[in-house]
């Protein structure tokens, strides 16, 4: 038998490690299925430990099926082993991701976990929550005291619906708040927007069915369409000034069976939806039988006047609501909600149980209670000044340092993200890459648009980041912009450069 090397005496549990000893002879090939292993009389004495150590691990891999045992024959590496164990190839050379053998849905999904893994917590990332911008002890405190003796302690399994404290409050917030009509039966708390998308998407459409979405648009809606197969049934309608074209939609699909809007604060451009468009979404909606998804995702945080009522409060029996507090709060808590017509709960709460059952009850009671205090509100009226502010300071300082002809920021009046257009010419992705390491982070924009429709921009956050942060990374930035190897070849930018897919001028 060959050696199974040194055990580690200070890691302890020697029995743990001889049994991955053993595993990992077979997988190498060093043991093979049928081999007789030593009696752990003798491999005690050759690792000097005790024997009871070697009985113990021998029982273990027994248990699992890789060792067997027969009356006076010993025991011997499973037979069975060698059905299932592949054909070892010494020194293979790996092969390319597209000749791996894996699916070509997983390589799909391996291209996704790429695309978006998470910017780090530096300038221009997204909704950061530190300094002034986080929760503050009040979050902390509140958790201490429901986990420990409350409604927030481990429990059996819970409604799939959500916790009925957080669904009351919920409702309550966002008839008050956003003009929604609905009730706390209506309400289905979700693990963030996105998992609302992919309800959405699997509840309302069939197969064959066409279904509109924005052009340009949040990746997070076209990644799941491209994914469970309707990359040829989206249709990617543009946005003007006044948000999505409707007309537009009405020509490329008349009889799409759903609409996936951002109308408060279009992704990633900004500009809401007019009230001339919602009322021709709606009347298409109702006359063609369709649903309209409204993925509500920072209304809260317009900077000149009052956030616009939600698209829902128009037509409660054909829209389809989503919200969250991951923008508001902090993107970790991963709580979001979907507010859908009374007719579709028990379809949504079906396949909500299919994902994972339920949301994870504490952080739920949490907030229930933070937001019956009135603690989101205050937080809100909080952030939001925070966030006007650092957003002119960031204006300010990109429009100093970048030439209007290199790069212009489109305008609007909310959110917490702003869109850095580049001129045409340079390479947005090329862009995002070199800003990396020079530690600044923002994301591109020319992925979000359909192929062959799109322009090179960047969407930078401005978060819970100082004034000194910003400022430092928007020079760097700048620099980057500057000294892009595309720069000398970039085309005209701001002055009557119509924005591709929006048929508008930035």
């Amino acid at each position: 038998m060959p050696s199974l090397g040194a055990l580690d005496r200070t890691a302890g549990n020697l029995s743990r490690q001889i049994a991955e000893a053993l595993r990992e002879a077979v997988r190498k090939g060093d043991i093979r299925a049928g081999d007789l292993v030593p009696s752990s009389r003798s491999l005690a004495a050759s690792l000097h430990v005790a024997r009871g150590t070697v009985i113990e691990a021998y029982e273990q891999l027994l248990a699992e099926g890789f060792l067997e045992s027969k009356a006076g024959a010993g025991t011997h590496v499973a037979q069975a082993l060698a059905e299932s164990r592949p054909v070892s190839t010494p020194e293979a050379i790996p092969e390319p991701a597209t000749k791996s053998g894996l699916p070509g849905r997983a390589l799909a999904f391996a291209q996704i976990a790429r695309e978006f893994r998470p910017l780090a917590p530096i300038p221009f990332a997204i909704s950061v929550p530190v300094g002034l911008t986080a929760p503050g002890d009040i979050w902390r405190r509140l958790g201490n005291r429901l986990r420990a003796r409350g409604p927030g302690a481990p429990t059996g399994y819970a409604d799939p619906l959500g916790a009925l404290p957080l669904r009351e409050a919920i409702a309550a917030y966002v008839r008050r708040s956003r003009s929604v009509r609905c009730e706390a039966d209506q309400v289905i708390v979700t693990s963030g927007t996105q998992q609302g998308l992919f309800l959405a998407s699997q509840v309302l459409l069939g197969p064959g069915d066409q279904v509109w979405v924005e052009n340009p648009a949040y990746r997070g809606v076209t990644a799941i369409l491209e994914n469970i197969g309707y990359r040829e049934g989206m249709i990617r309608v543009p946005v003007d000034a006044e948000g999505l074209d409707v007309e537009a939609g009405i020509n490329m699909a008349p009889h799409a069976r759903a609409a996936f809007v951002t109308p408060s604060h279009q992704y990633p451009l900004g500009m809401p939806l007019s009230m001339a468009r919602r009322t021709a979404l709606l009347a298409w909606a109702s006359g063609s039988d369709a649903w309209v998804v409204e993925d509500d995702y920072d209304s809260e945080l317009r900077y000149e006047g009052y956030p616009f009522p939600a698209l829902q409060g128009l037509a409660p029996d054909r829209v389809i609501y989503l919200g969250t507090f991951s923008k508001i709060l902090f993107p970790s808590l991963r709580l979001g909600y979907l507010i859908v017509p009374r007719n579709l709960v028990d379809a949504f709460c079906g396949a909500r149980v299919l994902m994972d059952r339920h949301p994870p009850t504490a952080d739920q009671h949490v907030l229930a209670a933070f937001m019956a205090e009135g603690h989101l509100e205050r937080h809100i009226r909080k952030v939001r000044n925070v966030y006007s502010e650092h957003r002119r300071q960031l204006i300010d300082t990109l429009e100093a340092l970048l030439p209007g002809d290199l790069a212009w920021i489109e305008p609007g009046d909310q959110g917490m993200h702003l869109v850095l257009w580049l001129a045409d010419g340079l390479d947005d992705r090329e862009v995002v890459e070199r800003a990396a390491r020079e530690g600044v982070a923002v994301r591109a924009v020319s992925p979000m648009f359909a192929p062959q429709t799109g322009r090179p921009g960047l969407v930078l956050g401005f978060g819970g980041f100082s004034s000194e942060q910003m400022k430092a990374a928007a020079q760097r930035l700048a620099a980057v912009i500057a000294g892009s190897p595309q720069h000398g070849k970039a085309g005209k930018g701001k002055p009557g450069h119509a924005v591709p897919g929006t048929g508008r001028s930035p």
